[in-house]
Order: structure tokens, then sequence, then C-alpha cells
């Protein structure tokens, strides 16, 4: 459960803005997303791979 207190003359934008940040970090929208179809392990994995080498390259890049 997320607790965002809200300071006595503080902008309701800038109480709902910390929530938004508090409710990304958190990742369930994410993980809610992710369940609403199943994912073969197999599959899961070799997309992982993909996203590691993609971040790899793209640090190889930035090295040159």
């Amino acid at each position: 459960m997320l607790i965002i207190p809200v300071k006595d003359g503080e902008n309701i934008d800038r109480a709902l803005k910390r929530f938004k940040r508090k409710f990304d970090k958190t990742g369930t929208m994410r993980q809610l997303r992710s369940r609403q179809h199943f994912t073969k392990p197999s599959v899961a994995k070799r997309a992982q791979n993909q996203k590691a080498e993609y971040i790899q390259h793209l640090r190889d890049q930035e090295d040159i």
C-alpha cells in the first residue's frame, strides 16, 4: 500500500506526481500486464537474452 503524506499548503498536483512516481517504481502495472497471458519459459529466456545483447551492443557503441 502506497502512502503519500501531503504537507499543509502543498499543491495536490505535486502530491499526485509523487504518487505516480512511487507507483511506477513498484512495477505493479508491468507485472499485471505480464500476467495477462502465459509466456513459455524458453520464450521468456530468449527475450531476456535478446535484451541483454541489445544493451551490450549499446554499451559497446558508447565505448567506441
